[in-house]
């Protein structure tokens, strides 16, 4: 009976021109019309963005590893499958201790999408060596974030970004009693409990790459904030899962962490601008000390024309033309001191002055200084005399 239910089923098939799925995983079946597999699969075990998402836990899953085989600086560290690991298959063989010990673990390897065969590679590897639970997600890293996936980011490239001074919010959710015992360098505390009483601090452009971290990989506070922002329209939401912990045993504590140096993103090294001679003015010295410790912790606003800025800036500023500034004065942050910049000290200063008598609890400074602006992002800066 069960063979001639087969043989009918061959011919339906035959009849209709359809071409028979070749792997056997369900969950696959709503990209089967669009995604056929290519030579080189391994394609006893393909898996489609719901199988993978109901895989994808913090904390993680138990009895299931999601394996990352890109290359990491590139690729894994700005972004990947919140929980995954990395294990380049250009380094498998190098990384097999990473793997667990359980045979029957479910493996879950992807990268970059239909035409990548790095997880395919890995997925033979891990086969070979007697792994018996093992699924490619073959369309990847685009289709995750295509379809809404949490996109989380690795400690080195929040170490990048800090050492590059890029623009960035990071964002501690853990309660303020024990984020004041240490926190990332440049992160601000809003902890998840207090979100929605602290929607001010968060930048009004909602374009903003807003990272979020907490107690690591047991801790759901990140991620419970990081699906707030984004229901505030926020676009570009990250979360760091390993959190603090691994930061603190990757970089050790930051300087002055515990209740004396309470909010190492912003509160100390604001304090550590100081006043110039001009009102409002801050020092070269003092500005030039807090950019390199913790840009993030001053917004850096270059008020030159967009034809100027396009031939040099500082990196990590934004430009704000002063003949526009007027209009956007609302975008500017309170929680921290906006500090303007040009090339004479003349439109920075009358920056610092349109903001006080219009940007109400902007926190304005400027640079009273001679810069040269680079086109690489670097500068030189003197004091006016």
């Amino acid at each position: 009976m069960r063979a001639r239910r087969l043989t009918l089923l061959a011919a339906v098939v035959a009849t209709l021109g359809v071409t028979p799925l070749l792997y056997p995983t369900p969950a696959f079946a709503a990209d089967a019309a669009t995604i056929q597999p290519k030579e080189g699969w391994y394609n006893k075990a393909l898996v489609d963005y719901d199988f993978v998402k109901q895989n994808v836990s913090i904390p993680p899953k138990k009895g299931v590893m999601i394996i990352d085989s890109r290359p990491a600086a590139r690729q894994y560290d700005p972004g990947h499958v919140p929980g995954a690991i990395n294990i380049p298959d250009s380094q498998f063989d190098k990384m097999v201790d990473k793997l667990p010990a359980d045979k029957a673990t479910l493996l879950l390897f992807y990268c970059g999408g239909l035409e990548c065969m790095l997880s395919h590679n890995s997925a033979f590897k891990a086969e070979k060596l007697g792994y018996t639970n093992i699924k490619v997600y073959p369309a990847g890293s685009p289709d995750w974030k295509v379809k809404g996936g949490q996109v989380s980011v690795s400690a080195a490239y929040i170490k990048k970004l800090i050492d590059e001074k890029s623009p960035y919010v990071l964002i501690d959710a853990r309660p303020k009693r024990v984020a004041d015992k240490g926190m990332i360098p440049t992160a601000i505390n809003i902890s998840d409990t207090d979100f929605d009483k602290n929607v001010d601090k968060l930048p009004a452009d909602k374009a903003t790459p807003l990272m979020y971290y907490c107690g690591g990989l047991e801790c759901v506070l990140s991620e419970n904030s990081a699906e707030k922002a984004k229901k505030l329209g926020y676009t570009n939401v990250l979360t760091y899962p390993p959190g603090y912990p691994e930061w603190e045993k990757m970089h050790g504590a930051p300087a002055g962490a515990g209740a004396a140096g309470a909010a190492a993103g912003t509160t100390a090294t604001s304090a550590t601008l100081v006043p110039g001679k001009e009102k409002g003015s801050v020092t070269v010295d003092s500005f030039e000390a807090v950019w390199k410790a913790n840009p993030a912790s001053v917004m850096l606003v270059d008020v030159r024309d967009p034809k100027e800025v396009a031939a040099g800036t500082i990196k990590g500023s934004v430009n704000i033309p002063m003949n526009e500034l007027e209009k956007k004065i609302a975008t500017l942050p309170t929680d921290k001191p906006v500090v303007f910049v040009c090339g004479t000290g003349a439109r920075s200063g009358e920056a610092y002055d349109t903001v006080k008598l219009l940007g109400g609890k902007v926190q304005a400074a400027f640079l009273d200084a001679d810069v040269k602006f680079n086109a690489d992002g670097t500068y030189t800066m003197a004091a006016r005399k």
